[in-house]
């Protein structure tokens, strides 16, 4: 096993254990036990935390059809050279991104305050409660209330989480990492096997709700926090923590044990924000193009002539772009990115690609398969994009600041996924009001 930190600058096990071999200490082998529980646990609450956000996409195109048997018809005429719903799926997006985006905006200024057992009960609940409400909807509004929740959940649960990793050994960040990859596949693949099962859309999201209860065990359950950790106690004061109380359970290198965490004034605040926007702007432009692709174009990339139905074809879009995205956000322990605004420049091409193919509709001229291979590609780079900027900031900044350094850098992906959503909707009204 490997036992380096990722912020270890190259260092390996000898250059801060000792060169000399001798005998591991017999707690040895229970810290190795306790560290794996810890990195198992965050690649489950990775997957969890995630989960419902990606199967309220995966259904966006079903959760608009809740309304077909009313009076007010969601699908467009026949007069359109698409085939559109009259609601465009970046309606769904921006339920399912907003209350994120709000979250993540301001957590990072009172979220300190809340302890973490708080945190991740309201986490289940909201995660809970999306399920339940999308699933026995009759009225695209009360849908999109559902969406709201899973929004909730998983911001909340992403600012929580990725704080949460500043109190252990710093590759659980590559686990969480590969955790929300396998949301993205593991959502959109379960959702899209049930209905092509012949389950209904509302029993698979009931089906779903065991996704809940596993992110209940995984954290209350499964993790090994360390005494340190605010659990349930809500603060006191200003009281300074040491540095080394936030990884415990394996040891760092001496760089990183030094320092006090004390109360941030807004200017110092402001100056770690700045520091790391270098990284949060290339994320939020890669997330940008990427959900423009999604939520805008996706739905008009329709293949008339094939046995899969438009809304099947949807499906699978998102079920092999998350594919792409397990994939890569699985692979920083494989290669490192460092500078990421290559991601950005390659995934604004695809979507520039898309947008020119969906306005002289020449896409279904190309073979599926071949469809299928770019939007895999784009969801290579939407992954690799997150995995390597939080890896990035992990590795360069002070233990003292990883914390709050982690809880700002999350707002990057939401903003460009919110504005995204924005503009989904006029170009989407735009392409579908054309005869």
């Amino acid at each position: 096993m490997e036992r380096r930190g990722i912020n270890s600058g190259g260092s390996s096990d000898s250059d801060w254990e000792g060169t000399d071999e001798v005998a591991a200490p017999p707690g040895a082998q229970e810290e190795s036990r306790s560290h794996w529980r810890n990195l198992s646990a965050f690649w489950l609450l990775g997957l969890c935390n995630n989960f419902a956000y990606v199967v309220m996409l995966s259904a966006a195109h079903d959760i608009l059809k809740t309304e077909t048997n009313q009076t007010a018809t969601i699908n467009v005429t026949n007069a359109s050279r698409y085939d559109c719903n009259k609601i465009s799926t970046a309606a769904v997006l921006l339920a399912d991104i907003l209350p994120t985006l709000i979250i993540k905006f301001t957590a990072p200024f009172y979220i300190h305050q809340i302890p973490y057992n708080y945190r991740v009960s309201l986490c289940i609940i909201t995660a809970a409660a999306s399920f339940l409400i999308v699933s026995f909807a009759t009225h695209v509004a009360v849908s999109l209330l559902g969406v709201v929740f899973a929004s909730v959940s998983s911001g909340l649960g992403e600012v929580t989480f990725l704080s949460l990793t500043a109190f252990f050994y710093s590759d659980v960040v590559s686990y969480w990492s590969s955790g929300t990859g396998g949301a993205g596949i593991l959502g959109a693949l379960s959702y899209l096997g049930l209905t092509e099962a012949g389950v209904s859309p509302r029993t698979s999201l009931l089906v779903m709700l065991i996704v809940p209860v596993m992110l209940l065990i995984s954290y209350f359950f499964l993790l090994l926090p360390p005494s340190s950790l605010p659990r349930w106690k809500f603060p006191s004061g200003h009281s300074s923590v040491n540095a080394s109380d936030r990884r415990p359970l394996l040891h760092e290198p001496p760089s990183r044990e030094s320092g006090k965490r004390s109360h941030r004034t807004m200017a110092s605040k402001w100056r770690i924000t700045k520091s790391l926007l270098k990284y949060m702007l290339p994320l939020s432009i890669v997330y940008f193009a990427e959900y423009f692709i999604n939520q805008g174009l996706y739905e008009l990339i329709y293949f008339p002539n094939i046995k899969m139905s438009h809304s099947m074809q949807y499906r699978w879009y998102q079920m092999l772009y998350q594919a792409g995205v397990f994939i890569s956000r699985s692979s920083v322990r494989c290669f490192k990115i460092r500078h990421t605004w290559i991601l950005a420049f390659l995934q604004c091409g695809v979507a520039t690609f898309l947008l020119v193919g969906v306005a002289y509709v020449f896409l279904p001229s190309l073979t599926l398969p071949g469809i299928f291979l770019i939007i895999i590609f784009e969801g290579l780079l939407g992954g690799a994009a997150y995995v390597n900027t939080f890896n990035n900031i992990a590795v360069e900044s002070k233990a003292e600041d990883q914390e709050f350094a982690m809880s700002v850098a999350c707002v990057s992906d939401t903003l460009g996924i919110s504005l995204s959503g924005v503009i989904s909707i006029p170009v989407h009204n735009y392409f579908c009001g054309l005869s």
